[in-house]
């Protein structure tokens, strides 16, 4: 293993230990899965509304460069200054740029995937720039000094006993109570504060609408709104997967999207930016800022079945229903983004030296393909990936970084036996005979044997066992 990759076996093992985060898990992706499923009770209309979203998101990614070079356009006759970033390390440096430009020394922030992706906070908070998450479940994990586990539930490993202790720890003048309501209070209070005397706010983007220069936000708390509004300055960071073609293709987005990863009906605000603030208006930034970041898309963008990596709509749906995220959480994973859509898409970013654990996290049981709102076939990636991660020369970064000389013989060996029914008569006659007496010690059963009991063969091939009950070979 890479010294710097994370060690996910170990990690997993480590949460598997932990009665509390398990118990956690369970009740929260029991309800979310529970609402989900109300919110789509009539198949009809879900196929329909999915079919449609996964058009936008397809028709838009055929169009990619023309669509990115259109929404610059518009948002620069706008008044929106477009920023383009090969990597994290030039979003960073633009957003440092930006903020000392102002000299800005409080930051309040927004749910963004991308930022965290950047490890924005903590470049800020090294060049001396107070940086304030102002999501509530953002908020909770920065308290606590840990990654989010979920990319819309943050804080979703906690429950409300383990946030209230925190809370009495890093919040000056707060009571023990266990006690939802008093808590979202309690941290209102503190952002409220923060939002007034912020000389930055920043925020993601859902979809960015080429046609018309337009920045589109969805979020629950209205802190999103507090953010791109209150401060003098906005900056904007997204993908550059995230744009959409129309303004008409928003509304299938922004239809799936809540009742996928809450099971809400509908999301409680709405923001659509489409310049700073205008003269004579009240409100709003004197600046908005937008900061496009690659970092490896345009790779992933270049190979036709990786592609579909990047429809996903940031839902969430596919970790409330993965029998692996479910039972080891998002923190495990050691990633910006966990869960299935995480498995495909970080080893792609990262690589799969650091990454390649990542696609074989899987059981390949097809669930997040089928609950996928853009119909992205996760489950066709991943299989793409492990085979990437043992193949050099492939498409993606670091490919074959997993390959072994030794696996290669014995798939060699496995592709001969079973090319030839002598062999494989053979082969499997002595594996009835000798296959129990084998050392769980190899090294082609260490990874195997280290989390399970080494199989026992049952003697007989499934031939024999067919001819015993009496039925025909075919």
């Amino acid at each position: 293993m890479d010294g710097n990759a994370p060690d996910f076996a170990a990690a997993s093992r480590a949460a598997l230990a932990d009665p509390q985060l398990r118990g956690n898990f369970r009740r929260a992706m029991d309800g979310l899965m529970t609402k989900r499923a109300a919110q789509f009770a009539d198949a009809g209309e879900w196929h329909a509304v999915r079919a449609l979203a996964a058009s936008v998101r397809l028709r838009a990614l055929s169009k990619l460069p023309e669509l990115l070079e259109k929404l610059e356009e518009n948002c620069t006759r706008n008044g929106i200054t477009v920023h383009w970033a090969a990597t994290t390390d030039e979003a960073n440096a633009i957003a440092l740029d930006i903020l000392h430009k102002v000299n800005a020394k409080l930051v309040v922030k927004g749910k963004s995937m991308v930022t965290e992706e950047m490890h924005l906070n903590a470049v800020l908070e090294k060049d001396g720039i107070e940086v304030l998450e102002s999501d509530l479940g953002e908020y909770i994990v920065q308290l606590d000094g840990t990654m989010p586990s979920h990319i819309i539930m943050p804080a979703i490993h906690l429950n409300t006993k383990q946030i209230a202790h925190l809370f009495k720890r890093k919040i000056k003048d707060a009571e023990s109570r266990e006690d939802a309501a008093y808590l979202t209070d309690l941290a209102r209070r503190v952002l409220r504060a923060k939002f007034q005397a912020a000389d930055v706010g920043m925020s993601g983007v859902n979809a960015a609408v080429a046609e018309t220069g337009t920045l589109c936000l969805i979020e629950n708390e209205g802190n999103g709104r507090m953010c791109t509004t209150v401060p003098p300055v906005h900056i904007a960071f997204m993908g550059l997967e995230k744009v959409v073609e129309k303004l008409e293709d928003v509304p299938p987005v922004i239809s799936l999207l809540p009742r996928s990863a809450t099971g809400q009906p509908i999301t409680t605000y709405v923001n659509m930016i489409s310049g700073p603030r205008k003269p004579g208006e009240k409100d709003g930034p004197r600046e908005v800022h937008l900061v496009i970041l690659d970092n490896g898309r345009s790779g992933i963008y270049a190979d036709p079945e990786l592609r579909d990596t990047l429809r996903c709509i940031r839902c969430g749906a596919c970790m409330n229903h993965c029998p692996v995220y479910t039972k080891v959480g998002g923190h495990a994973y050691e990633a910006p983004y966990p869960g299935p859509i995480g498995k495909i898409l970080v080893p792609q970013i990262e690589g799969l030296a650091k990454r390649g654990a990542m696609p074989h996290a899987c059981t390949m049981c097809n669930a997040c393909v089928e609950i996928c709102p853009v119909k992205i076939p996760i489950v066709e990636i991943m299989g793409r990936l492990r085979v990437e991660a043992v193949k050099p020369g492939g498409a993606v970064k670091d490919g074959g970084a997993k390959a072994s000389r030794a696996e290669a013989m014995v798939w060699s060996g496995w592709a001969a036996m079973n090319a030839s029914p002598p062999a494989y008569r053979i082969a499997t006659a002595a594996m009835g005979k000798l296959g129990n007496a084998t050392p769980s010690s190899l090294p082609i059963l260490k990874e195997w044997t280290n989390v399970r009991t080494k199989p026992r063969f049952a003697g007989r091939t499934l031939h024999d066992l067919a001819r015993a009950k009496g039925i025909p070979d075919v």
